[in-house]
């Protein structure tokens, strides 16, 4: 077989107090990620970083205390953090007898593992104004190594690992995998990146529109998103519109072979989606289906010229940045919370000293409620903003008043041009903080002021 299949399961278990992090029979996770590639290092590495968007890739980690003792601990009682824990204790000098004493892993597995390693240690010997070597370049590439990830080795920023790729002319190949369990050829259109190659199987000639999907099933997070691409692909196929789906996730919809006319089973990162749409010369790419995943990448994607259907990225930002949306609330004479963004527990401590205890403690760009929590103690205060800081670390932590006994109310609306072509108010059951993503809402709302 020429390709490689590596699937992970997502566990959500940050979610919850109390909950036993071990691994074990028992079904804990809340989705799965399917990476296609041509080796294992690259297949690995790209469905870790689909898990998270805050994973890099298979390399050393903060998630995984950097002690003897926690690492052998993770090694022999596996939670989800696993892999960075053999990470970590590779980096630490630990030799592949050692991790297969203690995992039982197949030592063909920890040795590929250990080549990323030292691929690793090798990039991180250059400095920002230091050339990377091609050779160096085009391997870690095809040991599954992303731009950033390669960014971050060597001091530098993403666009300039990928101007520097591109100047070399390393670039990515589009596969399709042409057999199924290598019986009879296969006619879906599953296509894949990979840099274990030197042609393209495929033929660029439809310039069709992206949709991006949603990526990995979490909490607050899941099949609505899917049927938002699914209808948008359906949509524009009926409209004539040749079409190319993005996803990496194999539980939806979206990933049927016979949705889309093209379906790429890949990343959706800022890197990734550049390379499919520059490949494609695509129409255009309809970030709005995919929820947060997409969200992430809009900005970079308009900085580098791409065309977005739909809501801009600009007013996307304007929704998700606390500064442009709460300055926008001012301008209009709309009421909030106090809140403030901070990059220091002892500012975090003091602002909430002056506004009271609980409040809602989440990172600066998120819209879907990851890592965002009620914090009811100074105690709490300081173990989530661990947490929070997690999730993205580009962007500082938010933290608001929170508002007890607060309704909340729904109101999804269609513009164009700015005026309101259709809308539809609904109310919550529950009060404000109280749901964990599955709220019950009615419609039309039961008990709301008329004014409101």
């Amino acid at each position: 077989l020429d390709y490689i299949v590596v699937k992970i399961p997502r566990w959500d278990l940050k979610k919850f107090d109390r909950v036993s992090k071990n691994l074990s029979s028992a079904m804990k996770s809340v989705g799965e990620v399917m990476a296609i590639g041509r080796t294992f290092e690259e297949t690995m590495q790209e469905a870790i970083r689909s898990v998270d968007t805050s994973f890099d890739g298979f390399c050393r980690n903060t998630y995984v205390a950097e002690t003897k003792e926690a690492i052998e601990e993770e090694l022999t009682k596996p939670t989800d953090l696993r892999v960075f824990a053999i990470a970590n204790a590779l980096h630490m000098g630990y030799s592949v007898e050692e991790i297969h004493r203690l995992t039982a892993i197949d030592k063909w597995f920890l040795c590929k593992l250990r080549s990323m390693v030292e691929t690793e240690r090798r990039l991180a010997t250059y400095s920002a104004d230091q050339t990377i070597p091609r050779g160096l370049l085009l391997h870690a590439k095809q040991q599954g190594f992303s731009d950033n990830g390669i960014a971050q080795l060597t001091k530098r920023n993403e666009m300039q690992v990928r101007n520097t790729r591109t100047g070399y002319h390393i670039t990515p190949f589009v596969k399709q995998i042409d057999t199924v369990a290598a019986e009879f050829p296969a006619f879906t259109n599953y296509l894949y990146i990979t840099y274990n190659a030197s042609e393209h199987d495929v033929k660029f000639v439809d310039n069709g529109v992206m949709v991006l999907g949603s990526g990995v099933y979490r909490i607050g997070s899941s099949v609505e998103f899917d049927w938002c691409a699914v209808r948008a692909i359906r949509t524009l196929r009926e409209n004539k519109f040749k079409t190319i789906m993005v996803n990496y996730n194999p539980e939806t919809v979206s990933t049927d072979y016979d949705e889309a006319d093209r379906l790429y089973f890949s990343n959706i990162t800022l890197e990734r989606i550049m390379d499919i749409y520059e490949a494609e010369t695509s129409a255009g790419v309809i970030i709005s289906m995919g929820g947060q995943a997409p969200n992430n990448i809009a900005l970079g994607l308009h900085r580098n010229k791409v065309k977005i259907f739909g809501t801009s990225p600009e007013n996307i930002d304007g929704a998700e940045n606390r500064y442009k949306f709460s300055r926008m609330l001012d301008q209009i004479g709309v009421d909030q919370p106090q809140w403030r963004e901070l990059t220091q527990f002892e500012d975090a401590e003091e602002f909430c000293g002056d506004v009271g205890f609980p409040v809602l403690v989440r990172p600066s760009y998120v819209l879907s409620g990851a890592a965002m929590n009620v914090v009811s103690t100074a105690a709490d205060l300081k173990s989530y903003l661990n947490e929070a800081a997690t999730v993205s670390r580009d962007h500082p932590v938010v933290i608001t008043k929170f508002i007890e006994e607060a309704k909340e109310i729904d109101v999804d609306a269609v513009a164009l041009d700015g005026k309101l072509v259709m809308h539809c108010v609904s109310e919550h059951v529950e009060n404000a903080g109280v749901h964990s993503g599955d709220a019950t809402l009615v419609q039309p709302p039961q008990d709301l002021d008329p004014v409101t």
